[in-house]
């Protein structure tokens, strides 16, 4: 599972080191390391799945009704985007411009461990997209509770 969030540089190339924690969670030689970038639909990051994860949601997106609207829109901003990225020796991957335009990613990043997944954040989004007002905090806490039954 990825846990956690750690901070990270991006340079001018694309390039930014995934977390050790999280490479140590891929359990494989850095070498032999694969993982699916694509653009979060409702937020301005990128998610990151392990190849194997995002093998098992291909397979579940396959079965849904080929031509319904909304799977085929899902298919086309979602699976069309995905790129999927390797390992350097330094534990690094390359992120692609059109990637790095859709999270706004410059010099700072984030990376989030979301359990099966991670996100990839501008430092600076990622800390837009933590601050709540006080009615957004209420309705959270209210939705957390009915979700979970606390």
């Amino acid at each position: 599972m990825f846990r956690g969030h750690f901070e990270h540089a991006i340079d001018a190339k694309g390039r930014t080191s995934l977390p050790a924690r999280f490479r140590d969670v891929l359990d494989a030689p850095a070498e032999q390391v694969a993982l699916i970038l694509t653009p979060a639909l409702f937020d301005p990051c990128l998610h990151c799945y392990p190849l194997k994860a995002w093998e098992e949601l291909e397979a579940k997106i396959a079965a849904l009704p080929q031509f319904e609207p909304n799977v085929v829109a899902f298919r086309r901003k979602y699976l069309s985007a995905a790129v999927e990225c390797e390992l350097d020796k330094q534990g690094r991957i390359l992120v692609p411009p059109s990637l790095r335009e859709h999270a706004g990613l410059h010099k700072e990043v984030l990376w989030a461990g979301m359990g099966a997944t991670a996100e990839l954040w501008s430092k600076e989004r990622w800390k837009a997209a933590q601050t709540m007002s006080e009615a957004e905090l209420a309705s959270f806490k209210a939705a957390i509770a009915e979700q979970f039954r606390l």
